[in-house]
């Protein structure tokens, strides 16, 4: 690490559970906000400009190596990345399941290859999973070995991820939300050896632009009854997200790498064993 160099958190998806969590960890450090969409980190940089944050942005594509390889050069040559939030994908209602599968599960791979090569000793990272991994049937003890540590660039090749198997976009969804948490936890022992840590966040329905699109869409009579049902009764925000990251990421949270941590207001307690089995 250069001690001349600003520490660098990474933002990939600009989002607003992206920048909801920037802003509790990003304090003292230098804010790289990266999205497919040059306008959207535009955006939120003016936003955490004026709060007070050192921020520039940059484009990249999560299921391109090139495009993260290219997003890691530019920071590096900022400073040292000490922090990675990945709050970037598409929802089962904004794409196919050959694009889910490609963007959330295999572009989750390929930035945690690439990203636990060059982040610092003491640095540590949240990759944004889903509740719908939490709801995916169980899968064999070789299937969890398979999605956790396939290389990235042979992963979308595994026979359980073939057309023939994944039907439907809920179903590639809930396929890469559930490969994220393995992958992440897989991941976590070699970020350690580097003195690093990761872990994955299952958000359940958070209100947010992404979240009022699938309210609206074909499957928003379900999520409705999904928050009517849960325990909270109601959806979360994303700044309830961030103050789990904030724990994750932060000082007290320094003996917890590898674990997944599911915060859907009791979706998923609901739908193994109470009234959304049924």
């Amino acid at each position: 690490m250069n001690n001349n160099l600003p520490n660098i958190v990474v933002v990939i998806g600009a989002g607003s559970i992206g920048q909801a969590i920037a802003r509790r960890v990003g304090a003292g450090k230098y804010l790289l906000l990266a999205d497919l969409r040059p306008e959207n980190a535009e955006v939120a940089a003016k936003t955490l400009s004026e709060a007070g944050f050192e921020v520039s942005t940059t484009v990249v594509d999560v299921s391109s190596r090139q495009s993260i390889k290219a997003l890691i050069a530019f920071a590096t040559g900022i400073g040292n990345i000490v922090g990675l939030i990945h709050a970037a994908g598409v929802s089962p209602s904004q794409a196919p399941a050959e694009v889910i599968l490609k963007v959330d599960l295999y572009g989750t791979a390929l930035i945690l290859e690439e990203f636990g090569n060059v982040i610092q000793s003491g640095g540590s990272g949240v990759v944004i999973a889903s509740q719908s991994g939490h709801r995916l049937k169980p899968l064999s003890v070789e299937e969890n070995k398979l999605l956790a540590i396939t290389p990235a660039d042979d992963l979308l090749g595994l026979d359980m991820l073939q057309p023939d198997k994944i039907t439907d976009p809920l179903m590639a969804y809930q396929y890469s939300k559930r490969g994220n948490s393995l992958r992440v936890a897989a991941e976590a022992v070699r970020w350690g050896k580097r003195g690093a840590r990761i872990n994955t966040i299952s958000p359940g329905i958070i209100i947010t632009p992404l979240a009022k699109d699938e309210l609206s869409g074909p499957r928003g009579d379900g999520y409705r009854r999904m928050i009517a049902l849960s325990a909270a009764g109601r959806p979360g925000t994303a700044d309830e997200v961030a103050a789990v990251a904030s724990l994750l990421m932060g000082p007290e949270g320094t003996f917890i790498t590898g674990s997944d941590f599911l915060m859907d207001g009791g979706v998923t307690a609901a739908y193994w064993y109470g009234e959304l089995a049924s």
